[in-house]
């Protein structure tokens, strides 16, 4: 049996099981670890598995794997507890907290900026791309409007009235593997407006195939579109509140000029659950 430090950690009420690229020796496959891993009933149990690796005091490396074992180029909410990990490791070591720390996280999509104060994460995300807007795709006898973007790993946003009775499972599923989006498929977002800088969201998500708590690169997704299709689509600064079904509400900023996504922020709270050992 080999012996794995871990951190459990939660954002937004995406959770994750984080351990250090130091362990490599003693993993076989991250794919197969994630799996076992992120199992609630025989493992830790969490939506994904990050491996944090250290470049130098401002600059350290993620890998997200899927509780499926799939690996994503990003992840938000994970994204910001490595930001939060980092923080508190370093704090760890030298016996003293810092007020504000920022660094650069490298991810499979790029490098993401970041800025912890205190247990608030915001993350400066790379510019979203491929942008669709009113797709109609077919689910069963019905055709549903939506819109696409890149976050780091992609998503479908479809607005939506009565959030809360949406069968998010079932819709979000047949969205994610629906052949309009293959080979890689997308995850589903659900989005109700509450007002011009205000949304209410739910996450079906690829990997985890199932809906979560919350989605980073989801929320900034559905924030992005749902402010620009409220201002018909004008360049400017937008800043919107997303209310997340775990109770958290993120923040995205951002700016649109001429058709360019660029200055995407997103900010929330992130925090260590607990410590521990698992045995492979």
């Amino acid at each position: 049996m080999k012996k794995i430090n871990f951190t459990k950690m939660v954002a937004s009420g995406n959770d994750f099981v984080l351990i250090e690229s130091s362990h490599k020796s003693q993993v076989t496959s991250y794919k197969s670890l994630a799996k076992k891993i992120c199992d609630r009933k025989y493992g830790v149990g969490a939506d994904g598995l990050l491996i944090f690796g250290k470049k130098s005091v401002n600059k350290v490396s993620m890998r997200i794997f899927n509780a499926d074992g799939t690996e994503a180029e990003m992840c938000g909410n994970g994204a910001r507890c490595i930001a939060l990990y980092s923080v508190q490791r370093i704090a760890y070591s030298v016996q003293r907290a810092y007020r504000v720390q920022r660094m650069n996280i490298h991810t499979k999509a790029g490098i993401v900026a970041a800025e912890v104060k205190a247990n608030t994460v915001k993350i400066n995300l790379p510019d979203p791309k491929d942008l669709r807007k009113d797709i109609s795709v077919k689910i069963g006898e019905r055709n549903l409007r939506m819109d696409f973007l890149n976050t780091g790993v992609p998503h479908a946003v479809v607005f939506v009235q009565g959030l809360g009775n949406m069968d998010v499972f079932n819709l979000g599923r047949n969205i994610r593997n629906h052949k309009f989006f293959k080979p890689a498929g997308t995850n589903a977002n659900f989005v109700e407006v509450l007002g011009d800088d205000e949304i209410r969201i739910r996450t079906y998500e690829r990997g985890v195939e199932d809906e979560t708590l919350a989605c980073g690169t989801g929320t900034t997704a559905s924030a992005i579109i749902s402010a620009l299709r409220s201002s018909g689509w004008k360049d400017g600064n937008y800043s919107v509140k997303a209310y997340t079904r775990g109770g958290e509400v993120l923040k995205v900023c951002f700016n649109y000029n001429k058709g360019k996504l660029a200055q995407v922020w997103l900010e929330g709270k992130a925090q260590i659950v607990y410590k521990g050992e698992y045995y492979v």
